[in-house]
């Protein structure tokens, strides 16, 4: 596994520059949202988002003005559905401190969010990067298609593959997309390679998500958070798709039967999440998600072998040998 703080040490400098300018774009003369944002601020992960904005500009030629605007541009619009998705999913915990809403209320922390979004719109006109704005706005516009796909589908629970892996194109992918194409953007013009970044994105996100989802079906010892979350919320996912699948329509019906009524009994998702560890929906999974990530690898490798396109290497090998 790929350490990250090793992966971000050649562009540390770049690093602090697009901090400073991410930290003056936050910044408000309302005090409430002041102090929002600077708890936000407090609450950052691991940035892995402006990392490849850095990266993949470098990767195509110079790091530039531009480049730290894209990478700015990004964290706002993720820091904002974050924000959001806390409000939509009743959650009062992101990475182990109080969320947006559990501390200010929901009406507070939707406002928050769309100053967030406002804010990043606001930068790209004000600094002449309208051209950022287009890959932008498809993300955002995909993440939110995705996540309605996801609670049509959760009502009747008849989730197919493609249909998973449409939901989580646009809900997870889509903006790692957007992070390849607009660190492209800020170096080169040429439409036909920015397209293919934000092909190698794309692949990437979705071996991201079903990690993701595959995390969601090991120990808690292992991961150190409590398993069946996705099961208690209704969420169908590749493991789970894989098992019904390969059930016959009594069992299937079982299945369906258990997420919809017994998701808070906490025995019977075990006796699910070990169903879908049985019936090989793990193994499965993790041969989807090495595919798309091997896909992505190969994509890359059409790019100049440089210093940057390693550590995107790096970068991709990291989103899928996560612990958490």
């Amino acid at each position: 596994m790929s350490n990250l703080s090793a992966i971000k040490k050649p562009i540390a400098e770049e690093i602090k520059s697009y901090h400073k300018v991410f930290r003056t774009t936050i910044r408000s003369k309302v005090p409430l949202l002041d102090i929002i944002m600077k708890y936000i601020l407090k609450t950052k992960g691991k940035e892995i988002r402006p990392i490849i904005v850095l990266y993949t500009a470098k990767m195509m030629g110079e790091i530039s003005e531009s480049t730290y605007y894209a990478a700015t541009l990004i964290e706002l619009l993720h820091t904002a559905t974050l924000v959001h998705d806390d409000v939509v999913d009743d959650s009062n915990k992101r990475r182990g401190l109080f969320s947006v809403n559990a501390l200010w209320k929901n009406k507070v922390a939707v406002l928050a969010g769309d100053y967030l979004l406002a804010k990043g719109l606001l930068l790209a006109v004000e600094t002449n990067n309208h051209h950022l704005l287009e890959f932008v706005s498809k993300a955002t516009r995909d993440m939110s298609e995705g996540e309605l796909l996801q609670i049509e589908k959760a009502r009747k629970l008849d989730i197919s593959e493609d249909v998973y892996f449409e939901i989580i194109r646009k809900k997870t992918a889509s903006l790692l997309a957007s992070c390849f194409a607009t660190g492209a953007l800020s170096t080169i013009q040429d439409r036909k390679q920015i397209e293919k970044l934000w092909q190698v994105g794309e692949f990437t996100g979705i071996a991201f998500q079903i990690m993701d989802d595959l995390l969601d079906f090991k120990k808690a010892s292992v991961t150190g958070k409590p398993s069946g979350v996705d099961i208690k919320e209704k969420k169908i996912t590749l493991p789970l798709i894989y098992l019904m699948n390969n059930s016959n329509s009594a069992e299937k019906k079982k299945i369906i039967q258990t997420i919809k009524q017994r998701n808070q009994d906490t025995q019977k998702v075990e006796a699910l999440i070990q169903q879908v560890r049985d019936a090989g929906g793990m193994e499965y999974s993790r041969k989807k998600m090495m595919e798309f990530k091997d896909k992505a690898i190969t994509l890359l490798h059409e790019f100049p072998d440089n210093e940057a396109r390693q550590a995107l290497e790096q970068i991709i090998d990291f989103t899928i040998s996560r612990k958490n």
